[in-house]
Parts: C-alpha cells; structure tokens; sequence
C-alpha cells in the first residue's frame, strides 16, 4: 500500500535541527526528501559533536533519516539551473535560513510562484514581525523570548531552559502540520501557498497554560502554585503540575539524581493513595477529603507521600500506585530510555546501519498510521544521489545539463 505522503517530492533546504526534523517527518511518511548540501562541506551537524572521527555525526544522522542527498553550489549558474528545475519538478520546498538569505539566492516568494504556481513554499525562522524579526535564533533563546524560560525552574532560582528542544524539534512538529494541512488545500485550489512558523510563535504556543496563569492572576492567587505572594506575572512553579490536578516528583530510594517518580492527587483517588500511603485516616478527614481543603496543605501532603517513597524504588512505588489508580511515573533517565525493551517494540527506539559509522539507535517516528507503517532508514552520505538525481531531472528537461554532478 501506497504511504501517506508518496509521490510528493521535498525540496529540503533545511539545515540544524528545526528543518531538518520537519522534513524528516515528510520523509517517514513516504514523501521523496531531497537535501540540498554545500559541496564538499554538506549540512553542519555533520561534523558537529562528532563522536567517531571523520564520520557523519548523531546529530546528523538521526535528523535525516530517509533522504537523499544532492550537493549544490547555489553560487555557480548551472547548479542554479539544476535547482530551478527541481522546483519546478517538487511539491515542497522547507528552508530555515536566516532573513532573507533565499531571497538574495533570487527565489523570492514571487519568482518561486512563478516557477511553479503549485509549489508549498515554507519557511521556519526565529522570529515574526517585530522588534526582534532580524535577530538570530536558537533553541534556547527562542525559549527565552516565547515565555518557556521564565515560567520553567524554581521560585528561588533562575530562568531554566527546557531538556526538550521544544523551540526546534518542537516547532518541526508545527510545520509539519502546516505543510500537511497546505498539501491538503491544493488539493481543492490546485495552488501552493506560503506556510511560516517562527521558533518564538512555537514557544508560546505551547506555553498557553502560562498565558491562562498571567490572566487568572487578576482575580486571585494561583493556589496549584508551591507560594503565597504572587507578582504581576506567572512565576516558576517547580514541579507544580500546571494543571489542574496536583503534582510533584518525589524522591524514591536509591538516592540517585533521577530517583524520583512524578505523582499526581486526582480527587477520586484520594481515598486509595492515602491507604496506599499508610495514611488511611486522613482519606475522610475534613483537613484532606476535597480538592480544596487539601490544596493549601500540599506541601505537607507532599513530605507524607514522599516519606512512602523514599521506603521503594521508583520502580516499586511506580507499581504500587498504579495499581491503586494513581496517576504517576518513574522518571527515566537516558539510560533508562535505550534500555526500554517497550520502546524498542513500539517503533520509538529503532536500530539503524550505517556504512561508516556501523549500528546506532535512532528515535522513531512519533504517531503511526494504521495503513502506512513507517520503515526508518539511515541518513543519506553527503552527494550520494548527484548523480541519480540530476539524472533524473534532465530526463524531464532534455535542455538541462546532467553531467558534472559532481
């Protein structure tokens, strides 16, 4: 059976991680993805964080999964040519330059429309209009500006940035959806369109329960926060769950930096987890039995189920609740992960072999799809299908020059 997105081509002129993420999911779901490289140098992360001498890096394979790659010199005229024609002959194309950077290459938006009126032009910067739209953006900053950093931490520490790179993995996702959803369209108007995502928009979007926080703040204490004294903006929460149910991690035995399990009061589990606790007198006690009388006494609630915790493993306290119907979960460190024999049977830890760099461990594709399995296969070497590719192109445009791929 055909995939999801088969017979659609990408132009991927993507590069870090944001981009080539975005593309990554076209790829997984059958889309041809061809990667634009410098020659000679090819995407960045190539070399970036190397752990192998001379070979592609983890960065980079396990960001490009189920590419092709062609090298271009967007400087020499006959490369140009050969990228005009792949415009012309593709459904997509994903960029995250710098501002204006495609723009000067000479495909703007208009000459782009002009060389195919039916191509998906998308584009993932830092910023959108505004004071900042001509700054540069990374992860982190892009967590500074959208509101992740100052809400993330605890009240007496200092802005902290988020383990998930959720300004660029996060924001793939994003266009991802975007691209989809402008795949869709053209097939009513039979026109392509512009999609733009910015790393801050992305941010702030999945900040919005912060932004719900700012705007309770004008009617009250934010009482599911671990303070009294509340200023004029959201503050740091810990490991407040930022929901509407209580949470908080909670130190298991072991002693060990990620020994700990995350555990939330649902009000109709309160009864089993006080008498899972060894506290079954305070399961109808008036200080404890509603929602509301135990929220200003959480902090203690906290020390008496941690008290319990700390007497099991993560794993065994992790068990213990759960069968009682509590929600919690251990939490896992990176080495925890790689040995989840449930991730690797779900598809979310896949093995993959690489020419050089022998068998490494890529993660999978995030969401299935019952008809169209996702098979992963290795990144693609730098120009390995010049060749086929330009091929390929002046099979269609005999006036196209196919030699010289390299």
């Amino acid at each position: 059976m055909a995939k999801a997105l088969e017979g659609i081509r990408v132009v991927d002129m993507t590069h870090v991680q944001a981009g080539p993420v975005c593309t990554q999911l076209l790829a997984w779901m059958g889309a041809d993805v061809i990667k634009i490289e410098q020659p000679g140098k090819g995407d960045v992360t190539r070399s970036q964080l190397r752990d192998i001498p001379d070979v592609d890096s983890l960065y980079f394979t396990m960001l490009n999964s189920n590419k092709r790659s062609l090298e271009l010199n967007m400087k020499d005229e006959g490369d140009k040519e050969v990228f005009t024609e792949l415009v012309r002959q593709s459904d997509i194309l994903v960029e995250n330059f710098g501002p204006g950077v495609l723009d000067r290459m000479g495909y703007t938006w208009e000459a782009i429309q002009e060389i195919n009126p039916k191509l998906i032009f998308a584009s993932l910067k830092g910023f959108g209009p505004g004071p900042l739209q001509d700054a540069k953006a990374y992860e982190n900053i892009a967590q500074a500006t959208g509101g992740g950093m100052s809400t993330t931490g605890f009240p007496d520490g200092p802005p902290v940035v988020a383990g998930a790179q959720i300004g660029d993995s996060g924001n793939a996702v994003h266009l991802f959806g975007a691209i989809c959803a402008a795949l869709f369209q053209r097939t009513h108007t039979h026109k392509g369109q512009r999609v733009q995502i910015s790393m801050r928009g992305g941010i702030l979007n999945l900040c919005r329960v912060k932004i719900r926080d700012h705007q309770r703040l004008d009617h009250g204490p934010l009482n599911e926060y671990p303070m009294d004294e509340f200023g004029d903006y959201v503050p740091r929460a810990g490991n407040a769950s930022g929901g509407g149910q209580p949470g908080w991690a909670l130190k298991c035995a072991g002693g060990g930096e990620n020994d700990y399990l995350y555990v939330v009061i649902q009000p109709q589990v309160w009864k089993s987890l006080a008498k899972t606790i060894g506290h079954e007198e305070l399961a109808d006690h008036p200080d404890y039995a509603t929602p509301g009388a135990r929220l200003p006494r959480l902090i203690e609630i906290w020390a008496m189920i941690e008290e319990w915790t700390q007497t099991k493993s993560k794993w065994d306290a992790f068990k213990e609740l759960n069968e009682a119907g509590v929600p919690c979960g251990p939490v896992y460190s990176t080495k925890d992960i790689m040995e989840d024999e449930g991730l690797h049977n779900e598809g979310m830890l896949v093995k993959v072999d690489h020419p050089d760099r022998g068998e490494y461990v890529t993660v999978g594709c995030p969401f299935t799809l019952s008809d169209t399995p996702v098979e992963i296969t290795r990144s693609p070497l730098l120009g390995e299908h010049n060749e086929e590719i330009r091929q390929l192109l002046a099979s269609s445009n005999p006036k196209l020059e196919a030699a010289g791929a390299q």
